[in-house]
Order: structure tokens, then C-alpha cells, then sequence
């Protein structure tokens, strides 16, 4: 069965990793702009970073798998903190959303919960809703049901096409908010996020319209098979293939297809 994992930080992976996904049926990944461990102080360092992934990347992809690899530019909410150096960055956004494995603005959305974060939270969501691209939101690590009310209240407030986003990092006590919405509905199948088993139970009582399953496969222990390997769980508990079809291709498929883009052919 094939997989597309919307949200995948390739550039802190291997050529091996690449080679694993692609073996355990990963054909495309989503590598959303985040935060790499490290401040960073410069808003060159951002540029030479989005140039990293969308072309280094891309190409890494390809040669090491031939995967299809795409790409999502924002600011990521903990640097949005640096206002100057983040005004910088945002007023640039756009133009890279011109370039072709670029698919969308993110990820984009709240950490600490700031007023900076707010400000770059709003400013990336116009951008992306005047070049009508999809959106990858991050919900907080902490205060987390906190966090995900203000960014649907906010989200509501600015009119923004809902269709068009995806609130990631949902955990149980997320879901009811996420799911007022009629955003998309990502569960990052991660150490400290969920694990697949709690977030395949929520499919149970949810259902799969509008969820995605992502494995962040970042630097932190994390594992960029997790998405595979929760298809293989939810087969092992007797789901139906098309509805395990639908949750790990299906639906990012029609989340990014929303994008000029995106020409990825199934």
C-alpha cells in the first residue's frame, strides 16, 4: 500500500532513511520548514536553510529512493520570537512559494504562545490565503488545548479557507477542538506527541474524514517508518484496506493537491 507522510524533517535524516521509507511504501513526503534544533539569529540562515531543502533535498530524495519529496516554507513559531530578524523572513515567504517543489506556507503556529508568534501566525496565514496554498498550523508542546483554541479562534476570526489547512500535533485532549473546525486533522506518530495505537483508537470514534498521519522524522527520537508501521497496525486490527488507504495516502493526497504545485501522479 502506498503512503504519502505529509510531515517529514528529511534534512535531519540519512540517504538510508530515505531508503527505508521508500522501501516500507513511502512514494512522496511534505518537508515542512521547522525549527533545527538551534536558534537561529540571521535571517540569511533562514535563506540558505529553504534553499537547502527545496533543492538539496529534493534531489537527495530522488537519488537516494526516488521519492517524490515537497516542500512547505514558513516560520516556524519559536524564532518568530526574534521580531526583526522574523519580519525579514515573512516578507520573503512568498516569493518562494513560486518555486516548484514548493507546496505550501508552514509550519506555522504557536509555541510559547506569544504576541510575536501571534503577529507572524497571522501574517503567514494571509499569505498563504492570497496565494490560496495549503498550511501546515503547529499546535504548542505545551499548554496544548490552549494553544489549539487560539489558533482556531484565530483562524475563525480572519475568515482564512479552512479547507486549505491542516492543525497537526493533535493528542486526545485536542481532538474536540481541531475537529469544531473544518480544518484537516494531523496526528504526528511521535515520542511525546501520540503514539499510533491512541491515535488509531481516535479514528475509531472519529472516523478518517480529514485525518492525517505524519511521522515529523526529525532529529529528536523519532521514527520515519512510524507511518508505515501504523498502516501495518491497522491492518493487524482488522481495518478495512481502503479506509487504511484513505488515512495514509488518500488523504494527504487530497490536502496537497489543493497545491498549483503539486504533480505528484498516484
Amino acid at each position: 500500500m502506498r503512503i504519502i507522510d505529509p510531515h517529514m524533517h528529511m534534512v535531519s535524516r540519512s540517504a538510508d532513511d530515505y531508503e527505508r521509507a521508500r522501501r516500507a511504501g513511502i512514494e512522496c513526503c511534505i518537508e515542512p520548514a521547522f525549527w533545527s534544533g538551534q536558534d537561529k539569529r540571521h535571517a540569511g540562515s533562514f535563506f540558505d536553510y529553504f534553499e537547502q531543502i527545496i533543492d538539496h533535498e529534493t534531489d537527495r530524495a530522488e537519488r537516494a529512493a526516488g521519492m517524490d519529496h515537497y516542500v512547505t516554507i514558513g516560520l516556524e513559531p519559536k524564532e518568530a520570537n526574534y521580531r526583526e530578524m522574523a519580519e525579514t523572513v515573512v516578507d520573503r515567504v512568498p516569493e518562494y512559494l513560486d518555486r516548484d517543489p514548493v507546496v505550501g506556507v508552514g509550519e506555522i503556529g504557536f509555541d510559547g504562545m506569544t504576541d510575536d508568534e501571534e503577529w507572524a501566525f497571522r501574517e503567514q496565514l494571509e499569505i498563504a490565503e492570497d496565494r490560496e496554498v495549503p498550511v501546515i498550523v503547529h499546535t504548542p508542546h505545551t499548554d496544548k488545548p490552549e494553544g489549539t483554541e487560539l489558533i482556531v479562534d484565530i483562524i475563525e476570526e480572519m475568515g482564512v479557507t479552512q479547507e486549505r489547512i491542516v492543525i497537526d500535533h493533535n493528542t486526545e485532549n485536542t481532538i474536540d477542538i481541531s475537529t469544531r473546525t473544518d480544518c484537516w486533522i494531523g496526528f504526528t506518530l511521535y515520542p511525546g506527541k501520540i503514539e499510533a495505537q491512541s491515535a488509531i483508537e481516535l479514528l475509531e470514534e472519529y472516523g478518517t474524514d480529514r485525518m492525517i498521519f505524519n511521522s515529523a522524522a526529525d532529529w529528536d527520537p523519532s521514527d520515519p517508518l512510524a507511518v508505515p508501521k501504523a498502516r501495518d497496525m491497522m491492518l493487524d486490527r482488522g481495518w478495512d484496506r481502503e479506509d487504511v488507504r484513505t488515512v495514509v495516502f488518500e488523504n494527504p493526497y487530497e490536502f496537497f493537491d489543493q497545491s498549483p504545485n503539486f504533480d505528484y501522479e498516484p
